[in-house]
């Protein structure tokens, strides 16, 4: 962040934002909103509700997102609609460079005296331009239990963009909403707006026909029908930063806007792998490390750690009589289904853990997180070789990367005031699961 935002970062937010509160008579402790998975793509979609009149707009999560952009070339209408004016704190906030004019015909992709971003498709790494725009956001609140009443954020900042950006991403969609770690990323602008903690916890779901939900600000946040609060099972790891952007659109030698954790190694079957461990770090050119991501369909290794990491498991599960079979792509390892044993429910295969700060902090990746149904009857290692990957669309620069199914019904708070990400085990440990949540 350039050093001007870094000591005006306090009063520009509250000259940007605090406006947004006093629109609002109710002040909600948190904000939820569904997610839902696309049987087609493997994105995750998302419904919020925009303009005036009220819209309901679907857009894909990108957890590594730098803000919401919205395709405004097909129809945008609102009368609550207004461009950031350039050098506005609008644009400050934005981290907008760029400055300009349209000599067309006025609406929001032609505006005077305008600044502008470069929104990005994080699923094909597309880059266009788009002005820096505000309108009202509709959101429900939640009492970390139930959906309760609606509020609005009138001066909702995302960038305005044309139609083609949205190539390769679910049907019904018109954009991205970035979850990422800058000033106008849909957490940090819904915290401002409402006072919360800069923080927000994902429970994405498995099932196509059952959303999921993400939670803004504190908790209770409740999966079961007695209540009960999941973040008391939270275990905690540092959020990592990494100090070089890999994204197309950084500028001036901004730090990544993504979530990084730091993995110290990897266990199957209790032995830990044998691997390059400075890998699992993140090398001052920004390469390496462990981070997340939603657009990442299925888990992608740098092509040491996948070799050893499939080598060792086809290994493991071969001495507990699980058959091999052929490929299927794009996945290397791959089995019979019906070798593999099911007791109460769960498969058994070797044990995935990787280690976190230290021995007594693991994250688990469960058998409904490891193994894919690729064909009938055929389940294969939910990972990807980095070195396999032709389309660059799934920046696989860092080491290990948690794709979406890694992550699902697995509830994960990422909280950016304290540095650091909270998670559970599986869901299923306590009988519950994302899709539980009362929409």
């Amino acid at each position: 962040m350039a050093p001007f935002l870094q000591y005006t970062f306090p009063f520009l937010f509250f000259l940007v934002i605090s406006s947004s509160q006093a629109q609002n008579s109710f002040r909600p402790k948190a904000l939820v909103i569904p997610v839902r998975k696309d049987a087609n793509t493997l994105q995750y979609v998302t419904t919020i509700t925009q303009r005036t009149p009220p819209v309901p707009v679907q857009l894909v999560v990108d957890l590594g997102g730098q803000f919401v952009w919205i395709d405004c070339e097909s129809g945008y209408t609102s009368s609550t609609y207004r461009p950031a004016v350039c050098r506005s704190a609008q644009c400050s906030l934005a981290n907008s460079l760029f400055c300009s004019d349209c000599n067309g015909t006025p609406g929001p992709l032609c505006n005077n005296n305008s600044c502008s971003l470069s929104p990005q498709n994080g699923v094909t790494e597309f880059i266009t331009g788009g002005d820096v725009t505000m309108d009202v956001l509709t959101l429900k609140s939640t009492d970390g239990f139930n959906p309760g009443v609606t509020v609005n954020v009138p001066r909702f900042i995302f960038a305005c963009t044309r139609s083609f950006l949205l190539e390769g991403l679910a049907s019904g969609t018109t954009g991205i909403a970035g979850f990422g770690k800058t000033r106008i990323a849909l957490p940090s602008q819904l915290a401002a707006a409402f006072s919360f903690d800069r923080k927000f916890a994902m429970c994405l779901s498995s099932e196509t026909a059952s959303p999921g939900v993400i939670f803004f600000g504190d908790g209770p946040y409740s999966f079961f029908q007695g209540g009960g609060d999941v973040s008391q099972t939270f275990r905690y790891t540092r959020m990592i930063n990494n100090p070089v952007s890999t994204n197309g659109v950084a500028l001036r030698n901004e730090p990544s806007f993504e979530y990084f954790m730091g993995v110290t190694a990897i266990t199957i079957s209790g032995k830990d792998l044998p691997i390059n461990s400075s890998l699992l770090s993140i090398a001052s050119n920004g390469v390496g490390g462990t981070k997340f991501s939603t657009v990442a369909p299925y888990g992608i290794l740098e092509s040491t750690i996948y070799k050893t990491f499939t080598e060792t498991f086809i290994s493991e599960a071969a001495a507990m009589n699980i058959t091999r079979v052929a490929s299927v792509a794009p996945f290397g390892a791959c089995f019979s289904s019906n070798s593999i044993v099911s007791i109460r429910g769960r498969l058994q295969v070797p044990s995935v853990n990787l280690v976190l700060q230290n021995r007594s902090v693991v994250w688990p990746i469960y058998a409904t997180n490891l193994l894919v149904q690729a064909a009938e009857g055929v389940s294969c290692l939910a990972f990807v070789d980095a070195s396999s990957i032709e389309d660059v669309a799934i920046n696989p620069l860092a080491s290990i990367i948690l794709g979406g199914y890694q992550l699902e019904d697995n509830f994960i708070m990422f909280d950016l005031a304290t540095s650091r990400i909270g998670f559970t085990s599986m869901l299923y440990d306590y009988t519950t699961r994302c899709s539980s949540f009362r929409s």
